[in-house]
């Protein structure tokens, strides 16, 4: 059995890897972006000097043929899904028994003038970061990052990196306020105006300006501003890459829509990763969810299906990742930017104001339900294993330290967050002392 992946990213590798482990089928990866699979996420660390491109390559070139992955670089420009085949720009037609569609998304464009200049580019692929490479080699004086999601602020501190004067432009009233709730969103508004980055809150795109060469010169803003600049980040979301499977008898909405198996309405064909849209998504998460960490589980599901073990999707409890400059982010479980009144939250700030702890818990069950760390880490299985027992937050508070995942010597601040809960609550809860790693380890192996 021939089966070919569209899609050489994190979803479509991680298929690849799991079919050949779980098979002698016959692979072909095809991508036109890149020769090898590479880290996307580090993409801002190759600018910056901080990495290769063969760095953020997690496997050797010759991994490929020694586990019979055979990998084509080719654009396909259509898919025959009742012939079976798909066709490359240069007119070949390349056979399969079963796809995996892997395609990813592109960068949002909202029909501004001038979107399509030369200078102007998201930060999604190579080209996007060659093309950013080549225009701060030729001489960029200024730059303006369109969006206020989490590819701004990156591309906002790649220039930044480079010495490179950057407007941060954001039509909310405050960063990533849909998602950060308001406290944590203030944080980082004051991180990235800390680093000199010119945050313009409030402000939206309305036009590029061409210097009479098809290149990016200027922006004008909503308000009428002109602002000078050399290049243009467009980073205001993105969304599913199917374009080209639009006029096809593939069922689409926004993305690709697939069963919890991950199957799409065509026999032998599957989506995963950014381009598939759940039918019907788990409890608490979104049809669609354009992260790292769900397009590798996708593409290890996908593997087991197509290979005809029944295997469904199940992302389980939400997290996500991430830093703001220097503030590094977690996230786990129902964490909202504006709380419900079913929920009751903790919140504490440290007087610095660059690390803060959120717990959200159930107002009547007092079941604790997320946890929003912004400079504090927690252990990610300990904060699941609290939610998945829905563990009620006063036992929680007690074995805190549990959770804690910051380096050794570092301050710790469980007992001022159980302090601050004690204030609000009038209780009188006492943290355990610091548990070490084998009490962890015990704790995530216990029943309950």
């Amino acid at each position: 059995m021939h089966i070919v992946i569209l899609g050489n990213g994190i979803s479509g590798i991680t298929a690849a890897r799991h079919i050949r482990k779980l098979s002698k089928h016959d692979i072909t990866v095809i991508s036109a972006e890149s020769d090898y699979f590479f880290s996307r996420t580090a993409l801002m660390y190759i600018y910056m000097g901080h990495m290769r491109l063969k760095d953020t390559q997690p496997y050797e070139n010759w991994f490929w043929e020694k586990n019979r992955i055979q990998l084509k670089k080719a654009w396909i420009e259509s898919v025959n899904f009742a012939q079976k085949h798909l066709i490359t720009a240069s007119g070949e037609q390349i056979n399969y028994d079963k796809l995996i569609l892997g395609v990813g998304s592109a960068p949002n464009k909202f029909g501004w003038p001038g979107q399509d200049l030369e200078r102007v580019n998201g930060l999604y692929t190579l080209q996007d970061l060659s093309a950013m490479e080549d225009a701060t080699q030729e001489g960029i004086e200024r730059a303006v990052v369109v969006g206020g999601g989490l590819i701004g602020i990156e591309m906002a501190e790649m220039f930044h990196s480079r010495d490179i004067p950057v407007s941060l432009l954001v039509r909310e009233e405050s960063y990533w306020n849909q998602v950060l709730p308001p406290e944590e969103s203030a944080m980082v508004n004051r991180e990235i105006k800390r680093h000199g980055i010119d945050l313009r809150l409030d402000t939206e795109l309305k036009e590029i300006i061409d210097d009479g060469s098809g290149k990016a010169c200027a922006v004008i803003t909503k308000d009428g501003e002109r602002i000078d600049c050399q290049y243009v980040g467009l980073t205001a979301g993105v969304h599913p890459n199917i374009d080209f499977l639009q006029e096809t008898e593939l069922e689409t909405q926004k993305g690709i829509l697939v069963d919890e198996f991950l199957q799409t309405n065509l026999p032998d064909v599957y989506a995963i990763g950014d381009c598939a849209q759940l039918r019907s998504p788990r409890s608490g998460r979104k049809a669609i969810e354009a992260v790292w960490y769900t397009g590798r589980m996708m593409g290890e599901v996908a593997a087991y299906n197509v290979c005809g073990q029944e295997i469904a999707y199940d992302p389980g409890i939400w997290f996500n990742s991430a830093k703001f400059m220097d503030i590094e982010y977690q996230v786990y479980g129902d964490v909202q930017a504006q709380a419900p009144e079913a929920h009751r939250q903790l919140y504490w700030e440290h007087p610095e104001d660059r690390k803060s702890i959120r717990i959200i818990y159930h107002a009547e069950s007092k079941a604790t339900i997320g946890f929003n760390l912004m400079g504090v880490r927690y252990r990610h299985q300990v904060c699941e294993k609290w939610m998945e027992e829905a563990t009620p937050i006063e036992e929680v508070l007690q074995q805190l330290s549990l959770a804690n995942f910051d380096p050794e010597f570092y301050q710790t601040f469980e007992k001022k967050v159980v302090q601050q809960y004690n204030q609000q609550n009038g209780t009188q809860i006492q943290l355990k002392k610091k548990r070490k790693l084998k009490q962890v380890l015990r704790f995530l192996g216990s029943s309950g």
